[in-house]
């Protein structure tokens, strides 16, 4: 365990600003993805003729539910081709810039996790109330770097809200965006190098 690990306050205010930088990125990537997302909407439809969009409930601030939106990636338990291609990319992310426009995200912050999720990590009592009093994000060291355990994840969860600054906010966005070109798994093995 780091040094200082558990002393984390119960309640992580984000920098003066945050709201603003989420606005703003949202509103820029809407802008710029929108062709795209019709394309993405269009491939989805035209393979199996289901709908582009999975809705499902997650586990927001204060442990309050909220209705996530993602580009789906799967039909009857399976990975669609299309799918693949999202996943690899993080592009199935990009229609949670509407849960940022509707304030129940932020671009950069905890993974947003189902009730199962939680559970199944252990995450249920109040030890972990800490990362739940701010808002989950589309990105975050978290979805960048993948906590390969629970203590993993727990872990980076932690060392972003210690950290959190507009600074790091930006430097995790481009990231974002680099593995939407080349793909995570780039990032990551670049980012490990270094």
């Amino acid at each position: 365990m780091m040094s200082g690990e558990n002393e984390v306050p119960l309640r992580q205010e984000a920098y003066c600003g945050k709201r603003a930088l989420d606005v703003m990125t949202a509103a820029a990537a809407c802008a710029v993805f929108t062709p795209a997302a019709a394309m993405v909407t269009l491939a989805t439809w035209l393979e199996d003729g289901g709908p582009p969009l999975f809705l499902q409930t997650r586990v927001g601030r204060g442990r309050e539910p909220f209705t996530i939106f993602k580009f789906r990636s799967m039909r009857a338990q399976t990975v669609t081709h299309v799918g693949q291609w999202l996943r690899r990319t993080g592009i199935d992310e990009w229609a949670q810039f509407l849960n940022v426009c509707r304030g129940e995200m932020s671009v950069v912050g905890p993974r947003p996790l189902t009730v199962d999720d939680v559970r199944r990590l252990g995450w249920a009592d109040d030890r972990t109330d800490w990362r739940f009093a701010t808002k989950p994000g589309i990105t975050g060291l978290s979805q960048l770097y993948g906590g390969r355990s629970a203590r993993a994840s727990l872990r980076l969860d932690r060392l972003y809200l210690r950290r959190q600054s507009l600074s790091l906010d930006l430097q995790l966005i481009a990231l974002s965006f680099a593995a939407n070109v080349v793909g995570k798994r780039t990032i990551r093995r670049l980012r490990l190098r270094r």
